[in-house]
């Protein structure tokens, strides 16, 4: 067997071990939003988390990769591992946005907004960011560089949840006339710190498997790199949300320490490959910062997001792109305007597309539970068993 040959084996195989390390979040958001839930809303986030990964990968292998990418194809690894790897990304946008609409949303409109994002409105992004670019030559030509989604994944999910909150409302309760937020705590810490370390544990190949390649020195030198980055910001993430938790309550809050660590994750994912390997201290920790002062400005607008998604995935998503462009200026033809631009033009899109999809089908199919529904749980009514069919529930 030749070199080349021998390369082409290699990169197959680490495509489709970072693809494996991709599908190990879908667990990671299952668990995550189950915990956060209150108990009888269980089921129907883990339903919802499975009809995602399993619509959204069909709507992309049907029609979505070819308007991303064009034909099937690829010279450095089998075509299908390439595909498969890129099939990996797709639900996730659709899970940031299905995780904070959880406790009053319905099943079916959900998976009918996923077929759209899944086919059409997540491909065209891809293909302006990564793929075949429809947009060359035009004025809204993107230079932006994000290695692997901060903007194209982590705020596209963000901003169709923006959308999806102001169509759908907060939580019966969750907010009094008078401006009061009632605290809804979450059902089961132990799932939310396995979910949350099984999409640390993904970010790995997230990451990593977008350097493309690790047939070569100088490659694998770069997917280490990567992967060290993107962890050392997860952790500066976690370390500087509970030093503020302390000092500002002085309890340590468990669900927003690891929502700190997810925050400097989404916020590295942009360029983990561009940095020195303590550039990414900064990026995380201003990440983790950048969680706890976004969940009191959502609650304060009163954008109900059970899981914080709005402040890890939007707005670390913008901040981890726009870092490359203050980080790593010096690299790759890199400006702070060509990532404000992509930041700019891919959520206008994402919001505007999301918020017009969203409601037509609000109007067709009710994106809300009744308020008799919403009060019971959705479990019984839109799966039909409950998760903890054995616990009494005051509310």
């Amino acid at each position: 067997m030749d070199l080349q040959s021998i390369n082409y084996v290699i990169d197959t195989f680490f495509a489709i071990f970072a693809m494996t390390l991709i599908i190990f979040m879908v667990p990671g958001f299952a668990m995550l939003e189950a915990g956060l839930v209150r108990t009888k809303n269980v089921s129907a986030v883990l339903m919802v988390n499975t009809m995602i990964y399993a619509i959204a990968s069909m709507a992309f292998l049907l029609f979505g990769y070819s308007l991303a990418f064009g034909d099937f194809g690829s010279d450095s690894m089998s075509k299908w591992a390439a595909f498969l790897f890129q099939m990996a990304f797709v639900g996730k946008a659709i899970n940031i946005m299905s995780g904070g609409v959880s406790e009053r949303a319905k099943v079916i409109p959900l998976a009918i907004f996923t077929v759209i994002m899944g086919a059409v409105i997540y491909p065209i992004i891809v293909n302006w960011s990564w793929g075949s670019n429809m947009l060359e030559g035009t004025f809204l030509e993107l230079s932006m560089y994000d290695l692997a989604g901060s903007t194209v994944i982590h705020s596209t999910g963000g901003w169709a949840l923006l959308a999806a909150i102001i169509i759908i409302g907060a939580r019966k309760g969750r907010y009094s006339e008078e401006g009061a937020i009632r605290v809804i705590p979450a059902s089961n810490i132990p799932l939310v710190t396995l979910g949350a370390f099984l999409l640390w544990i993904g970010w790995f190949g997230f990451n990593g498997g977008s350097v493309g390649s690790i047939a070569s020195k100088e490659s694998a030198d770069a997917v280490a790199l990567t992967i060290m980055n993107t962890n050392t910001a997860g952790l500066a993430g976690a370390i500087i949300v509970g030093i503020i938790m302390y000092f500002q309550y002085k309890k340590l809050d468990i669900t927003m320490i690891l929502n700190g660590a997810l925050g400097g994750l989404v916020a590295i994912t942009a360029g983990p490959n561009l940095y020195n390997i303590y550039t990414p201290i900064l990026v995380g920790a201003i990440g983790g910062v950048i969680v706890v002062i976004g969940v009191s400005f959502f609650d304060k607008l009163k954008l109900d997001d059970p899981v914080g998604a709005l402040s890890v995935h939007l707005l670390n998503g913008i901040w981890g792109t726009l870092a490359v462009g203050i980080f790593a200026s010096d690299k790759e033809n890199i400006t702070f305007l060509g990532q404000l631009k992509g930041v700019v033009v891919v959520g206008l899109f994402a919001f505007v597309v999301s918020f017009i999809v969203l409601f037509v089908i609000n109007k067709i199919v009710p994106l809300r539970a009744d308020r008799d529904e919403e009060m019971q749980g959705l479990d019984v009514d839109e799966c039909g068993l409950e998760a903890y069919p054995e616990f009494k529930r005051a509310f």
